[in-house]
């Protein structure tokens, strides 16, 4: 690559401020887990308190010096702060700890470069930590900055930083054509997908809240899922049979994280699109977790941000099986609609709940009766039949044609329509036995 990458290990230092606004403060725990997640081995855990942030280096001159000299005691190679850095005080701080220095955006980009399976998701990756890097490019080509003189390289030409930069503008530009191309091959899918009214169920939710291993269990798939941050980057697509609704895709998504990088966001709409077009989101949320209802309000927010946030969403309560005491149960709100499961996916406790939860809230959307339909509209019996929508077909005592059916209304207000009537000209006064 035409960046520098540092050489060295991952012993690292972790630095933590306390006191920080309630919208900007982070979980410690949290924090922990994500360098774990990354591979660090933790050495040192720094908690500073601190209302004010220093321009310089974030933290105060005491500290630093503090931090420095834990950094020689314990041999680290990285030092790792879970707030955002500016370029210039990333550089400050690796300048006095003379080790790598990463804040907290650039740890979640290294854990997303380790997860990404796919050429889709490695571009998007690529796409974020190139637009991360392109403000820190000053690192290491401090001694590149002016131009060599001397015999055969005098004269007009550009800086080693001018050339990364414009190296950087180039590779940035080319993944995002590609990524470009595969949002629109997504698109089509999708158009697919509505043609064809399957609707799509996406399972949304904070990171490690269970979202793979719910797919699993719901697909008798094998997408990787594991005990950790970020397990899942790239999205699964897989159809299933639900009874009363029929064939459903089901799609499992990257998960969402306190203050997720905005160029997470923008690197990974594609993906996250798989949420905006859903037909229903499956709200995962870990119900063991202490902090489960910041979790609940920070997915939400990236479902805004995203355009999803007034979609119809199921809540999921999962890891039941951490709780003794609580029933797999369906909670429904005023008029009966189920707004919350209570389940277990690791041990399949509630499953059967959740299937029948989707069906009553996609079959709201169905049309299943028995339709009467002249003679003359034998087209329109024809067109029926080619969408699989026919159960059962027989004829009335006039011998018009009675079918049993089972479609979406807007499907089938769109097929009556054509033929200049409305579906309820259609309804049969008899169901057929």
């Amino acid at each position: 690559m035409f960046f520098e990458r540092h050489e060295g290990g991952d012993r690292a230092i972790l630095v933590h401020l306390e006191g920080q606004a309630p919208e900007a403060r982070e979980d410690p725990d949290e924090f922990l887990e994500l360098a774990r997640s990354a591979g660090a081995e933790v050495v040192g855990f720094v908690n500073i308190p601190r209302h004010q942030p220093s321009a310089r280096f974030l933290i105060g001159s005491g500290k630093v010096e503090e931090i420095c000299d834990q950094v020689k005691r314990d041999a680290a190679d990285l030092v790792i702060f879970n707030h955002t850095l500016t370029p210039s005080q990333e550089r400050n701080l690796e300048r006095v700890f003379e080790c790598r220095v990463l804040d907290r955006t650039g740890l979640i980009l290294d854990i997303f470069a380790q997860r990404a399976r796919t050429h889709e998701g490695k571009l998007q990756v690529e796409l974020a930590q190139l637009d991360h890097l392109s403000t820190r490019l000053v690192r290491g080509w401090t001694h590149l900055e002016r131009q060599k003189g001397g015999i055969g390289l005098r004269g007009p030409g550009e800086t080693q930083l001018e050339t990364d930069r414009r190296l950087l503008r180039v590779r940035i530009r080319q993944i995002k054509q590609r990524l470009e191309k595969v949002r629109g091959q997504r698109e089509l899918a999708r158009r697919g997908r509505k043609r064809a009214e399957v609707p799509v169920v996406s399972l949304v939710g904070y990171t490690n809240a269970g979202k793979s291993t719910l797919f699993n269990a719901l697909t008798e798939a094998d997408v990787f899922a594991a005990n950790q941050l970020f397990a899942t980057l790239d999205p699964t697509l897989r159809r299933l049979q639900f009874d009363d609704v029929g064939p459903v895709i089901l799609a499992d998504t990257v998960g969402f994280i306190r203050h997720l990088p905005h160029k997470l966001v923008e690197a990974f709409r594609a993906t996250l699109e798989e949420s905006s077009n859903a037909d229903l989101l499956l709200h995962v949320i870990d119900a063991h977790e202490p902090e489960r209802q910041l979790q609940i309000e920070q997915v939400y927010s990236v479902l805004k941000e995203i355009g999803a946030d007034e979609l119809p969403t199921l809540e999921v309560y999962n890891k039941l099986d951490l709780l003794p005491g609580v029933a797999p149960q369906i909670q429904r709100d005023d008029s009966g609609k189920p707004v919350r499961v209570w389940l277990s996916a690791r041990e399949g406790l509630g499953l059967d709940l959740l299937h029948q939860a989707i069906s009553e809230l996609l079959a709201d959307d169905l049309f299943i009766g028995t339709l009467c339909l002249p003679q003359k509209l034998g087209r329109l019996r024809a067109q029926f039949f080619s969408l699989g929508a026919v159960q059962e077909e027989g004829h009335d005592e006039g011998g018009a044609i009675l079918l049993k059916v089972r479609l979406p209304r807007v499907e089938l207000n769109r097929l009556v329509s054509r033929e200049g009537w409305k579906p309820e000209e259609f309804l049969a006064q008899h169901t057929l036995q």
